[in-house]
Parts: structure tokens; C-alpha cells; sequence
């Protein structure tokens, strides 16, 4: 059996919570009131959520929480970097939880939201029922060297020329340094153009087979500042972590949590290397390779993975 999308489906309730003295987030839950509690972590940082991120969960078992990280959708303020670090994200995830009066819940994220699932699991491991998580980022400085500087660059050398035209020749050397840079300018115009720039390059890259849909969603003004700005100021800090290898060497404080690991083969964005190393650091987690993927969330192979995985943690 081949799973695909559940139907489309409406908040039952929405709000907002404020998490700090300018930070306020926007949070819906979705399905079953009285459901298993399962938390969405969108990716970026910065993307937000869509509608389209409540269909991996069948809705009449699961209460589905799902909201837009800092700066991030329908946060405010929009594409804001003050007080907006890893951690104050996962304090920011026990706030939700703490509020919704859970005890417990289903931690599922892909990308950027692997890498925040593990960090907040490490960090509250007592509050985490299961993980599901897929595209693993470390956020580690090989990976965000081999997609930004040298290496996908090989493969999407079409693509690449259009990341590197935003940037002077003589400041290509450190392409994070020289985007970050315009993305915190107080020029507006100089600002949009290096988000659009930078977003374009990482929806063209998204998909297996490239297509337009993914382009043009990640080239929104919208998404594309949030994403572009919290992206360059999270790698450019390191994701503050204590030593660059964190999420690898934390890794023992959640073996005990039931778990599934699911990642492209052909993944350009978070190379297959990501996965295997936390999967050699954590055997006890389900490993599924896809052998027909990229990065996306929304590939085939990827749905059916991500929705089997939920099924299984029914009950």
C-alpha cells in the first residue's frame, strides 16, 4: 500500500502566544481535540508553515499542533533575528506544550525541523513521545559549506550561476559572510533582492526533478526575506552550539525514545551523508532511505515514508 496526502483540513482553533517582549507566534491545531498529540516542525529556519503540513497525520486520531517558528509566517514581527536563536526555539516548543497542558507528544520535522526536533528532544527528552524526522540537518559546518560555497554547485551549476550573480566576484570567497551582510543592510531594496536571490536558489534545488511550484513558493517576498535573513543569521552563528558535532554527541539522551530517520538518497540540499551519521550514532532509530528522492516533503516516496511512519506510532 502506497500512502498518500489525507484531504485537506481547517484549524479547529488558532491563537497566538507571546514568548517574549517582541516575539508573538501563530499556532493552530487541527484534527481530533481529544487526539494523540503530534507537534510540526516546519523548516528554514524561517520558511513557516503551510496548510499542505497538516496532511501527513490521519485527523481523526492525531491532535495536530502546528506553528510558525520566530520571524518565520504568521510571527511577528516578520523576519525579526533579535532574540531569535536555536534555544529560544525550543523554549519557545515547551511554551506551546505547557500551554496546551500536554504532557507528551509525537515531535515530527524535516529539514531545519529535524535539527530542532533533536535539539529540543536532547534538551526535554521527558516531553517527547516519538520522533519522526526526515531531510536530517546538523546544521553542521560541512553541510552548510558543501550547499552555500563548494559542492551542490557541481550539480546545479545552471542554478549556482544565479546565487553567486547577487554577490560581487571579490566577495565570493565567503558567500554566507556576503549574503548576511546584504540581508541585515538597511537598504530594503538591497535586502529583498539578496532573500530572492538565495530562496530561489534553494527552491530550485528542493525536488528530484526541479519544477516551478517549488521555485515560486520559496520566491514569495514573504517567505523569501524570513527565510533568506534566519537562514544566514542561524549558520553564520553556528546554530550556537557548544561544539559543531552537538546533535551527534547529545544523541544518548534520547536512544530511549521510539524514532524513524527517513532521508532522500538523492537529497542536494541535506546530502544522505547527514542521515547515515546519525544513523551510525543511533542505531536504535528506524533508518529508511528513499531510493527515488530529494529533499522536499511533498516527493512520493517521501509522503508515503512520512505517513507510514505516523501510522505506526498510532496507539
Amino acid at each position: 500500500m502506497t500512502y498518500n496526502l489525507f484531504p485537506e483540513i481547517e484549524p479547529y482553533n488558532s491563537f497566538r502566544l507571546k514568548v517574549s517582549d517582541i516575539h508573538e507566534l501563530y499556532i493552530e491545531e487541527c484534527g481530533n481535540p481529544r487526539g494523540q498529540p503530534v507537534l510540526f516542525l516546519h523548516g528554514g529556519p524561517g520558511a513557516g508553515s503551510r496548510e499542505k503540513h497538516r496532511r501527513y497525520f490521519d485527523p481523526k486520531y492525531y491532535r495536530i499542533i502546528i506553528f510558525d517558528q520566530r520571524g518565520a509566517g504568521r510571527s511577528t514581527p516578520h523576519a525579526e533575528l533579535k532574540d531569535n536563536t536555536t534555544w529560544d526555539l525550543v523554549s519557545d516548543i515547551e511554551k506551546i506544550r505547557n500551554h496546551l497542558e500536554i504532557s507528551k507528544w509525537l515531535v515530527f520535522g524535516g529539514s531545519w525541523g529535524s535539527t530542532l526536533a533533536l535539539a529540543y528532544a536532547e534538551t526535554h527528552p521527558q516531553s517527547v513521545s516519538g520522533m519522526v524526522l526526515r531531510g536530517i540537518f546538523l546544521c553542521r559546518k560541512e553541510e552548510v559549506h558543501w550547499f552555500y560555497q563548494h559542492g551542490a554547485h557541481h550539480i546545479f551549476s545552471d542554478f549556482w550561476e544565479d546565487y553567486i550573480s547577487a554577490i560581487p566576484e571579490n566577495e565570493r570567497h565567503d558567500m554566507l559572510g556576503a549574503y548576511y551582510k546584504r540581508l541585515t543592510s538597511d537598504n530594503e531594496f538591497e535586502r529583498l533582492k539578496a532573500a530572492k536571490a538565495w530562496s530561489t536558489s534553494e527552491g530550485s534545488t528542493m525536488k528530484l526533478v526541479p519544477n516551478t511550484e517549488a521555485i515560486g513558493t520559496m520566491n514569495n517576498d514573504h517567505v523569501a526575506l524570513s527565510l533568506a535573513r534566519t537562514e544566514t543569521h542561524y549558520f553564520i552563528n553556528n546554530c550556537w552550539w557548544r561544539t559543531d558535532n552537538q546533535l551527534i554527541e547529545d544523541v544518548y539522551k534520547i536512544r530511549h525514545i521510539p524514532s524513524v530517520i527517513i532521508h532522500g538518497r538523492y537529497d542536494m540540499v541535506c546530502p544522505f551523508k547527514n542521515a547515515w551519521d546519525l544513523h551510525k550514532a543511533w542505531p536504535e532509530a528506524k533508518f529508511e532511505p528513499i531510493p527515488v528522492a530529494g529533499h522536499a516533503v511533498d516527493e512520493p516516496g517521501i509522503i508515503d515514508a512520512l505517513i507510514r511512519a505516523t501510522e505506526s506510532f498510532k496507539n
